[in-house]
C-alpha cells in the first residue's frame, strides 16, 4: 500500500465517495463494465472502432441512464485525455468559449495533452450558440462528445452534425437492469456488498420494471430499498419493500412480459371493434396495476390515427386533450379523461382507410429509386434555377376552373397512384365524394381545349 493510500487524505477521499449516490458509485470505469448498446460496442461494431482509434467527435442520442456521460468518461480514460464536462443547463457559452481557447492553446503551444469536451443536454445551446463549437472541432483542437434526449436532427444545428458522428443508444432491457442491480449488490468496495443486504429475485424485476431503461433511477430505487432494509431484522429487499422504494402501488402486473403487452392489446381491439364496455374495463385493469398513464395515452393517441383516421377527424383532438389533461392532473384524476377518449374512440365511425394508405407509400418509397422532384414543382428564387427550367410548367391552382390543375404532382414512375381511399364511415363518405369530384375535374381541365 501506498503512503498517500494510507493517509488521512485517502481515507477521506474513500468516504467521500462511499457518501455518493449509489449510481455513480457503480458507474463502469472500463468498457467491459459497460452494460448495454451491444449494438454500438460490439467487436467490430462503429461506436467501438470509432473509440479505438480515437479520431473524432461524436453525440450520444438516447433517453435518460443509458450510458451517454458514463461512455464519454471511459473515452478520456482510454485516450489519456482531459477531460471538461459541463452542462448546457448549467454552464453558459460563455465559459466553454474559454475552456475551448485555454484547450487550444495547451494542444499548440504546452505538452499536447487533448481535451475532451463533454456538453450534457448540449440540445439546450440553441443553433447560434452551438456555433462557437465549430471552429475549435474543425480545427481538431477539442474533441466534442455530447449528448441528448431529443433528436439530433431537429436540435443540432446542421454545420455541427456534419463534424459529429452521432450515436443513437437504446434503453436497457429489464434483464440488463437486473443484471446492474445485482452487481450492486454483490459489490463490497463500491456497492452494497458490505452493507449484508440482499434481495429477493421479485424485488429486483420490479425495480427493474418500473425503470423503463433507465440504469440511474434502477441503482437510485435499490439504494432507497436497502436503505430500508438495513433497518429490519433480515436486512432483505422484499417485492414489498421495493414497491415502497419506488413509491407505487405495485400488483400482479408484469410491465416486461405477456400481461403488458395482453392488456394494451386488449384495450385497443376493444377499442376497434367499438365496444365501450370492454375498453373501459380494460383501461381500468392496466391503470390499477400500474402502468405509467402517459404510455396508455400515447396509444389511446395512436387508436385516433391508426383505427379513427378521417371518418371522425375530432377524435385526435380529444385524444390530444386527454393526454394533456392526464399529464396536467396526474392519477388519480386524469384517469377520467383517458376514460372519455377510450369511449368516444370506440364509438366513433371507423377507418383504416389512412393507416393503409400511408402504409402503400411506405412500400413504395422502399421499391422505387429516390426520383427528383418533377422540375415544375420545384421553386425558381434566381435565374440559373429559372435558366434550368426550374418551375416551368407549373400551373397555379387558383387559375384554373375547379380550382384543380390537371398537371401531374407524382413523380413519373408513379404517375396516377392512388394511395387513399376513402370508406363510407363517418366523414370520409364525405371525403370520397369530394375526391371523386376532383378527379373529375382534372380530367375535365386534362381534355385539349
Amino acid at each position: 500500500m501506498s503512503l498517500f493510500e494510507s493517509s488521512p487524505l485517502a481515507g477521506a477521499a474513500s468516504a467521500a465517495r462511499m457518501r455518493a449516490p449509489l449510481a455513480e458509485r457503480m458507474r463502469p470505469a472500463r468498457l467491459d463494465e459497460f452494460v448495454g448498446q451491444e449494438q454500438l460496442l460490439g467487436p467490430g461494431k462503429p461506436l467501438r472502432v470509432a473509440i479505438e482509434h480515437d479520431d473524432t467527435s461524436m453525440i450520444f442520442w438516447g433517453p435518460p441512464g443509458t450510458g451517454k456521460t458514463t461512455l464519454a468518461k471511459i473515452i478520456a480514460a482510454r485516450t489519456q485525455a482531459n477531460f471538461i464536462e459541463f452542462s448546457a443547463v448549467m454552464s453558459g457559452i460563455k465559459e466553454i468559449k474559454e475552456v475551448m481557447t485555454a484547450a487550444e492553446k495547451a494542444s499548440r503551444f504546452g505538452s499536447g495533452t487533448r481535451t475532451i469536451l463533454f456538453i450534457d443536454e448540449i440540445h439546450r445551446f440553441n443553433k447560434a450558440q452551438q456555433d462557437a463549437f465549430l471552429p475549435y472541432v474543425e480545427r481538431g483542437s477539442i474533441r466534442l462528445i455530447g449528448a441528448t434526449t431529443e433528436n439530433p436532427s431537429f436540435e443540432l444545428n446542421a454545420a455541427l452534425l456534419s463534424r459529429c458522428r452521432v450515436y443513437v443508444l437504446q434503453p436497457l432491457t429489464e434483464a440488463q437492469v437486473i443484471g446492474l442491480l445485482e452487481r450492486a449488490l454483490t459489490d463490497p468496495d463500491r456497492g452494497l456488498g458490505s452493507s449484508g443486504v440482499s434481495a429477493d429475485e421479485d424485488a429486483l424485476a420490479t425495480i427493474a420494471s418500473y425503470a423503463s431503461g433507465d440504469a440511474r433511477n434502477a441503482l437510485n430505487a435499490l439504494d432507497v430499498a436497502a436503505s430500508l432494509a438495513g433497518d429490519s431484522p433480515s436486512k432483505r429487499i422484499t417485492r414489498e419493500l421495493a414497491a415502497e422504494a419506488l413509491q407505487r402501488r405495485v400488483l400482479l402486473y408484469d410491465k416486461q412480459g405477456e400481461q403488458h403487452y395482453d392488456l394494451i392489446s386488449a384495450l385497443h381491439k376493444s377499442v376497434r371493434n367499438s365496444d365501450a364496455d370492454a375498453a373501459l374495463y380494460w383501461l381500468g385493469r392496466m391503470l390499477q396495476a400500474g402502468e405509467d398513464p402517459m404510455y396508455v395515452a400515447r396509444r389511446v393517441v395512436r387508436m385516433a390515427v391508426e383505427d379513427i383516421g378521417l371518418a371522425a377527424p375530432e377524435a385526435l383532438n380529444l385524444c390530444l386533450s386527454a393526454k394533456e389533461a392526464m399529464h396536467f392532473l396526474g392519477l388519480p384524476e386524469g384517469d377520467l379523461a383517458l376514460a372519455q377518449a377510450v369511449v368516444y374512440l370506440s364509438l366513433a365511425p371507423k377507418s383504416n382507410a389512412l393507416y393503409v394508405a400511408y402504409g402503400s407509400v411506405q412500400a413504395d418509397i422502399e421499391a422505387t429509386a429516390a426520383e427528383p422532384v418533377p422540375l415544375h414543382l420545384r421553386n425558381a428564387p434566381t435565374k440559373l434555377m429559372k435558366s434550368l427550367d426550374y418551375g416551368k410548367g407549373y400551373q397555379y391552382a387558383h387559375d384554373v376552373e375547379g380550382r384543380v390543375a390537371a398537371m401531374e404532382c407524382l413523380p413519373p414512375s408513379l404517375a396516377g397512384r392512388r394511395y387513399y381511399a376513402p370508406t363510407e364511415e363517418g366523414r370520409e363518405k364525405t371525403l370520397a365524394q369530394r375526391m371523386e369530384e376532383i378527379r373529375r375535374i382534372r380530367e375535365q381541365n386534362r381534355r385539349p381545349g
